[in-house]
């Protein structure tokens, strides 16, 4: 079937990519690779990859390949289901007979659901979609592939039996020769990354079990499956051959290191290479295993602190202790690995003086950048189940406003969700407007005229961001 996959256009500056573990607008606009698309793309011969919002795409511009198709794929999510379900529907219109396909965690925990909303999708895959997709595009009879909940004939929504998890992950081809085919690798940034710069997965599943994190609750499990070394390293030279002008790869695997001996091993392989890479990072890795990492091209590593209470780290199952975190950073620091920490206020057990107890631990740490995010509870995980039992949703579980900015869905007796939101704003100034800070900030644009252009930009967003958030 001529097949196509598509993340659909969405409210400007719309992030639904394989890292945004919080589908929104952001602080500083920012995209990250469609890489759960690229990847059955990359099974399904003579496909094709559209990832409408970093290419600034309407309806209009995508109506052509619509038409052309017999099967289209679309990556949905909770805070894009409905527009997703708007553009299956105009899909539908332009092209009838096509088929149209769900894909995503939203779909993954909630697939019956998803068709009484619209007559629109022929079906929903759920959970690891990689192989499913293919036997769908290649006209196996939907009755005998498993992993799917579809429409039947008469009209019947039917559940298939489960696919089995993919153990071996050599079996699945690379992603980045979809994105030579089909993406502008310049239209991918982050305000922490190098620019351009690329990202995959060298495996699937995390064994934490934090109960806000989304993608190993409902699609990738607790099971951190890897591919070889040697696959991963084929790939990054085809990186290095085919994307010269790439300056940094970031691995996306849920967290790199909890393999301490392959991230090791991975690490002197890339340091052979030259690579300047970055991953997710559990703040608790060893600084022998930093050493390794940094002597052999590691930048950068994104941590997920969330907060610096340690009984919401125990309320979330974090598996962290605070004074760990601590000494990881002071490592990092002397080492010089770049952080980027990341924050969630409003989780279970938050008080104004945690929120504060945050601050002050993020001043400590001192992250060379930070995002902070509200608690946002996506059907599927541990929190969502946790807020409906014991009524923490606000008057209504939306997430995000219907221009993308993420909203403060949950409210104690204690603390209300209109103080969270205001909290991120707070927490923003008083990390960022410290005069050490803004002399970093400073001193880096001084040394480099495209990280000047870069902060520039970014600060006219930080401050319209700000203003939004004022006004809302």
């Amino acid at each position: 079937m001529r097949t196509l996959f598509l993340q659909a256009p969405s409210f400007d500056g719309y992030d639904g990519g394989a890292g945004a573990r919080y589908q929104m607008k952001r602080e500083v606009r920012s995209f990250w690779y469609p890489t759960w698309l690229a990847q059955p793309a990359a099974l399904v011969e003579g496909s094709k990859l559209i990832d409408a919002p970093p290419h600034d795409l309407s309806f209009k511009d995508i109506e052509g390949d619509i038409r052309s198709k017999d099967l289209i794929i679309l990556h949905t999510s909770t805070p894009s289901f409905r527009q997703d379900v708007k553009t299956a529907e105009m899909i539908k219109d332009v092209n009838p007979t096509a088929k149209v396909g769900f894909i995503g965690a939203k779909v993954a925990v909630e697939p019956e659901k998803a068709f009484s909303e619209t007559s629109a999708i022929d079906f929903v895959a759920r959970n690891e979609f990689d192989f499913t997709i293919k036997e769908i595009a290649d006209g196996r009879d939907w009755a005998n592939v498993k992993g799917i909940t579809y429409r039947n004939k008469e009209g019947v929504v039917v559940r298939n039996d489960d696919r089995e998890v993919l153990h071996n992950m050599d079996l699945l081809p690379f992603v980045t020769p979809v994105y030579k085919r089909d993406l502008d690798i310049n239209k991918y940034f982050g305000g922490y990354l190098k620019h351009p710069y690329i990202s995959f997965y060298t495996g699937r599943g995390c064994k934490s079990r934090c109960t806000f994190c989304l993608w190993p609750q409902t699609v990738g499990g607790h099971n951190y499956r890897v591919r070889s070394i040697e696959h991963v390293i084929e790939e990054v030279k085809y990186v290095q051959r085919e994307f010269p002008q790439v300056k940094e790869i970031f691995f996306d695997d849920d967290t790199l290191t909890d393999n301490l001996p392959r991230v090791e091993a991975l690490a002197k392989e890339l340091g052979k290479l030259g690579v300047v890479w970055s991953c997710n990072a559990k703040a608790n890795v060893p600084r022998a295993t930093l050493e390794v990492l940094k002597d052999n091209g590691l930048r950068l590593l994104l941590v997920g602190y969330e907060s610096g209470n340690q009984q919401i780290l125990h309320n979330i199952k974090k598996g962290l202790r605070v004074d760990v975190a601590k000494r990881f950073s002071k490592d990092c620091r002397e080492l010089g690995i770049v952080i980027h920490g990341t924050f969630i206020l409003g989780l279970p057990g938050e008080t104004r003086e945690t929120i504060q107890e945050t601050l002050a631990f993020a001043k400590e740490v001192n992250p060379h950048t930070i995002q902070v995010s509200l608690a946002a509870p996506y059907p599927g995980t541990f929190l969502y189940n946790q807020a409906k039992e014991n009524g923490w949703f606000a008057e209504e579980t939306a997430l995000l406003t219907d221009d993308g900015r993420q909203i403060a869905p949950l409210n104690y007796p204690h603390l209300g969700h209109t103080e969270i939101f205001d909290s991120v704003e707070d927490f923003y100034k008083k990390f960022y407007f410290r005069p050490s800070k803004i002399a970093s900030i400073v001193g880096e644009m001084i040394t480099s005229p495209e990280m000047m252009k870069r902060r520039l930009r970014e600060g006219v967003e930080f401050f319209q961001f700000l203003r939004n958030r004022e006004e809302a």
